[in-house]
C-alpha cells in the first residue's frame, strides 16, 4: 500500500504520451507543435490528422483525409430514428453519448487497424448526430450531408439552415475546434485510457469520455459563463454583481484552470475571435462586460479566464445556442481522445490505481440474529 494518498490524482503523473505537453514556456504544444501556431496557419483537419496519425498531412494526405470526412457525413437512417425517439428535454450531451452508443451498434469495431475508420466516422458524424436531434424537434427534417469542406463550415451550415455562412464565423469556429481538440490527460481523456486498458472498445471508451465531460467540473463551464454574461446590461451591472457572488463565495465558472497556473495560453487566441466577431456585429454589452468580469476576477481573485470563458461569447456572437456550447467540445476533442485511445492500445497495462482504506477496523462478524437483538 502506497504511504502517499493524492485526493483526485493531483500532481500525480500516471503514465506516458507523445501527444501533447502542457510545459512553461511552450505552455501548450500538439505533438511538438505550439498551439500558437496551429491556431494561426492550420486548420482544425490538418490539427485532427495530427492528432490520430502523429504528423501534420502533406496536401495530398489533407486533400484523402478531408474527402473521407465528407463521405462519412451521412448517418444510417436507423439512427435517425433513434435520435427522434429522444425526447427535446434531453440534455445535448446525452444525445451524442446514446448516438455514439448506437452507431457503435451498427458499425462495430472488429478488427485492430477499424480504429482508424472509426476515428474518421465519429468525427464526420458528430454534427449531424446532434443537429439532426436538435433540428428535429424544431419541426425540421435535416439532411446531415453539406457541401462545406471543412468541419467548422459543415457544423454551421446544419446549424443555421438555408443561410450562407459567415466566412469570419467559419474560421472562429475552425480555431475554437483546434483548441478543444486536447489537453493532455483531463479527466475524460484519462476516463477514454481507463477504458481502453480493460481492453474495451473505442465506441466504449469514447463514450466513457463523453460522460465524464458531462460533468460540470469538467464541461459545461463556456455553458455556464454565458448563462452568467447574459445577466447583465452594462460593464458596471456586472462589476457590481460580481462583487456580491464573490461576498457570497460563488464559484465563478470560466476562470482558473487545474493545471495552469498563471495563464491559459488559449484564452488570448479565443478573446481576439471573440473581439472580431462582436465588432463584426456591431455589439456594445456582451464583449465589453466580459472585459469587465475578467478585470475584476483578476483584480479581486487573481485568477485568470480560462478557454471556456470567452469561447462562451464567440459561439454566441456565431448564433450558436448556449446548450450546443459543451456538445461542440466533443466534436473538436474526439480526435485527442481517439489519439489516446491509439496510444493506450500500443502500449497497453491495465490501469488499476490503489486507495488507501479509511474504513473501520476488523469487526466480528454477527449472525443475523446476533444483529437483532
Amino acid at each position: 500500500m502506497s504511504n502517499t494518498v493524492s485526493t483526485g490524482l493531483s500532481g500525480i503523473t500516471a503514465g506516458t504520451s507523445s501527444i501533447c505537453a502542457v510545459e512553461v514556456g511552450r505552455e501548450l504544444m500538439y505533438r511538438g507543435y505550439d498551439i500558437i501556431e496551429l491556431a494561426e496557419n492550420s486548420t482544425f483537419e490538418e490539427v485532427a490528422y495530427l492528432l490520430v496519425y502523429g504528423e501534420l498531412p502533406n496536401a495530398q494526405q489533407l486533400s484523402t483525409y478531408q474527402r473521407d470526412l465528407q463521405q462519412q457525413r451521412e448517418l444510417p437512417l436507423s439512427l435517425k430514428k433513434l435520435l427522434e425517439l429522444i425526447p427535446a428535454y434531453a440534455h445535448p450531451m446525452d444525445v451524442l453519448r446514446t448516438g455514439v452508443s448506437f452507431l457503435g451498434n451498427l458499425e462495430p469495431e472488429l478488427r485492430p487497424n477499424d480504429i482508424y475508420a472509426v476515428a474518421t466516422r465519429l468525427l464526420a458524424a458528430m454534427p449531424g448526430i446532434l443537429l439532426y436531434w436538435h433540428h428535429f424537434h424544431r419541426r425540421a427534417i435535416i439532411h446531415t450531408q453539406t457541401d462545406e469542406p471543412s468541419m467548422a463550415g459543415h457544423f454551421l451550415s446544419l446549424l443555421h439552415q438555408n443561410k450562407k455562412i459567415d466566412e469570419l464565423q467559419r474560421r472562429a469556429i475552425d480555431v475554437s475546434l483546434i483548441l478543444y481538440a486536447e489537453h493532455e490527460y483531463n479527466a475524460s481523456t484519462f476516463a477514454a485510457r481507463v477504458c481502453t486498458s480493460t481492453l474495451s472498445d473505442c465506441y466504449s471508451a469514447i463514450i466513457a469520455a463523453i460522460g465524464t465531460l458531462r460533468g460540470p467540473l469538467h464541461g459545461g463551464a463556456n455553458e455556464a459563463a454565458m448563462a452568467l454574461l447574459s445577466q447583465f446590461n452594462s460593464p458596471a451591472q456586472a462589476v457590481e454583481r460580481l462583487k456580491e457572488l464573490l461576498a457570497q463565495k460563488e464559484k465563478i465558472m470560466g476562470f482558473g484552470h487545474r493545471v495552469y497556473k498563471t495563464h491559459d495560453p488559449r484564452s488570448p487566441i479565443i478573446q481576439q475571435w471573440s473581439k472580431k466577431l462582436a465588432q463584426e456585429c456591431g455589439d456594445m454589452v456582451l464583449y465589453p462586460v466580459s472585459e469587465a468580469v475578467e478585470k475584476l476576477m483578476w483584480d479581486e481573485k487573481k485568477l485568470f479566464p480560462n478557454l471556456d470563458f470567452y469561447s462562451a461569447s464567440a459561439y454566441h456572437f456565431c448564433g450558436i445556442p448556449t446548450s450546443l456550447f459543451t456538445p461542440i467540445f466533443v466534436m473538436s476533442r474526439t480526435t485527442g481522445w481517439m489519439a489516446h485511445i491509439i496510444e493506450q492500445r500500443d502500449n497497453n497495462k491495465l490501469i488499476r490505481p490503489l486507495a488507501e482504506y479509511t474504513g473501520p477496523p476488523y469487526r466480528q462478524y454477527l449472525s443475523l440474529d446476533a444483529r437483532s437483538k
